[in-house]
């Protein structure tokens, strides 16, 4: 049994696997973190392995409560994984889009696959039906357009998410929900008809926290799931369990 630690920028996601599925997943704080791992561990005390993931801030003391309670395997660039990485600067790569390319050639073999994660940043990353993987982009999520738009002007407000009624703004805070949702929902279109313009046959996954927010209005067939960087975590535990 598995515990799969995914350090974000501002929460810790942990997910208890067992045979490749998930029985749990709990969302916590950097300080409410060793609260968390003993709560999931009273709750499975069969957990033996844990992977850590991290893109954000996670200390010596936060990884040595994992060390303390399992066998624990910290995810790297230099960790093997399923595909093949032809990524320009592979020593740059975020941990966290390694472990969705994973999910993504060991779910989708043989198929073209786009997976769109809108966290706080949205990311694109793809991977060819011969397993390779050639790259993708980096954007701001919808919470970084927001606040930018706070930040760097006098007099714009700071504004929770919202679909617009209409692509045309009439009020400030109207115009700013289209510039920001709008724009990232035309941005995903624009990425999702470029790679189907030169691949084709494209399997798109979209996850991160925004999927669910953005799912019922992208045009092109997606196939959503929260849980897919969890997924491919816990297969590169399993790949990787005698290193641990």
């Amino acid at each position: 049994m598995n515990l799969i630690v995914d350090v974000g920028n501002t929460k810790i996601k942990l997910a208890v696997f067992d045979d490749g599925k998930v029985l749990d997943h709990k969302t916590c704080l950097l300080q409410d973190f060793e609260e968390s791992v003993e709560l999931l561990l009273n709750s499975f005390p069969e957990l033996s392995h844990a992977i850590v993931a991290a893109v954000g801030k996670f200390s010596e003391d936060s990884l040595k409560v994992l060390q303390d309670r399992f066998q624990t395997y910290q995810l790297t660039q230099n960790s093997s994984i399923p595909f093949i990485n032809q990524y320009g600067s592979p020593n740059t790569l975020g941990v966290d889009r390694l472990a969705l390319v994973s999910a993504a050639a060991l779910q989708f073999p043989e198929q073209h696959v786009l997976v769109i994660d809108a966290g706080s940043c949205i990311t694109y990353d793809f991977l060819t039906k011969k397993n390779k993987y050639l790259g993708g982009a980096i954007s701001p999520g919808i919470a970084m357009r927001y606040k930018a738009l706070k930040t760097f002007t006098d007099k714009l407000p700071l504004l929770q998410a919202k679909h617009p009624k209409t692509f045309i703004g009439n009020t400030t805070e109207d115009s700013m929900h289209v510039g920001v949702v709008e724009g990232v929902l035309n941005e995903i279109e624009g990425f999702i008809a470029m790679y189907e313009e030169n691949f084709g046959g494209l399997k798109i996954i979209l996850t991160g926290g925004d999927a669910h927010f953005l799912r019922d209005s992208i045009k092109n067939d997606i196939f959503a799931n929260s849980n897919f960087l969890l997924e491919g975590l816990n297969h590169i535990l399993e790949i990787n369990k005698s290193s641990c």
